[in-house]
């Protein structure tokens, strides 16, 4: 199976997004890019470097559904003459932005954030999701956990790997044990587990950490000898990776439990003392929000720190 990773623009601070072509029968992208100028024309041009244009297209799979990983599905889709495009149910950046709902509102002030800091972060995602073209669900075949994308030489299965999204899949070749798994793993950034609502119940958090550490030893038990991220360089010593993040989540456990007060603190304000620089007008201040919030709701499971509701915002207590 011929595997070919395409370096594709981005206008964020990660640089560049990793595009994956299998060029084998059906001809297949994962992920695509945003929806950019600069991107589809880049795009463009590594598929003919590899003699190939959108139309040649035949499947368009996505790891997860921001706006740098799929902004350019329907584009392409179109241009294909209706490619199929793949995604798991529990994605939602490529029907609507990523805090337009109401359940986006609540549970944010439930953390904690203030009212006029959620209308400037929301604000800012409007314009985010301009880099994406909405897709309804009928555009759509879903991505199941386990189930095997057929190709001519080969096959790749699917595994649902939650964290950094709820949807996030991954995907593994047996024959050679070669990952390619999107924002789950990557090699000189670890990833955000974005605050998300819960998919099964809207009205809770999804436990984005936890899952996160699932998907993670998931990803380790498939033994890889290759994994290709949805940005920067492959990874080529999974293990090494594996003990890095879980040290680097075990070291920002002990941090955010030592910043909370004697009298309790929000999460709002943990993410202000862990990340004092990046609570400014941009999306650093929502990833800002997301981690501390993952760490609080990790932590809170493990039993090592206590919640209450105090006039409908969340508390945090040391035990």
């Amino acid at each position: 199976m011929n595997i070919i990773q395409l370096s594709i623009p981005t206008p964020f601070y990660v640089g560049d997004v990793n595009v994956y072509l299998i060029k084998d029968d059906p001809v297949t992208l994962i992920d695509v890019g945003p929806k950019t100028p600069e991107a589809a024309a880049a795009l463009r041009q590594r598929l003919a470097a590899n003699g190939l244009e959108f139309r040649d297209v035949k499947r368009i799979v996505l790891t997860h559904a921001h706006e740098d990983h799929c902004g350019l599905a329907k584009q392409v889709r179109d241009e294909a003459k209706n490619a199929e495009v793949l995604v798991h149910n529990w994605e939602t950046g490529h029907l609507f932005g990523r805090l337009a709902r109401e359940e986006h509102r609540r549970l944010i002030l439930r953390s904690g954030v203030p009212a006029a800091v959620f209308d400037d972060m929301q604000g800012l995602y409007e314009e985010i999701s301009l880099l994406t073209d909405s897709l309804a669900d009928g555009d759509l075949t879903e991505l199941r956990d386990e189930m095997e994308l057929e190709f001519e030489s080969g096959s790749l299965k699917v595994l649902h790997t939650p964290g950094h999204t709820p949807g996030s899949c991954s995907f593994v070749r047996e024959a050679n044990r070669t990952l390619i798994c999107g924002d789950c793993v990557l090699k000189r950034i670890t990833p955000n587990p974005i605050m998300s609502p819960d998919p099964i119940d809207p009205d809770r958090r999804f436990p984005s950490l936890a899952e996160y550490l699932v998907s993670l030893a998931r990803l380790r038990a498939q033994k890889p000898t290759l994994a290709y991220g949805g940005h920067g360089e492959p990874v080529t010593d999974f293990e090494e990776i594996f003990n890095r993040y879980v040290r680097a989540i075990d070291e920002r456990q002990k941090r955010v439990i030592s910043l909370i007060e004697k009298e309790g603190s929000t999460a709002f304000e943990i993410a202000l003392r862990l990340f004092p620089n990046s609570m400014g007008h941009d999306v650093h201040r929502f990833l800002a929000i997301s981690e501390s919030v993952a760490h609080l709701d990790y932590a809170h499971g493990e039993g090592k720190i206590e919640l209450e509701m105090k006039e409908g915002v969340e508390v945090y207590r040391r035990r």
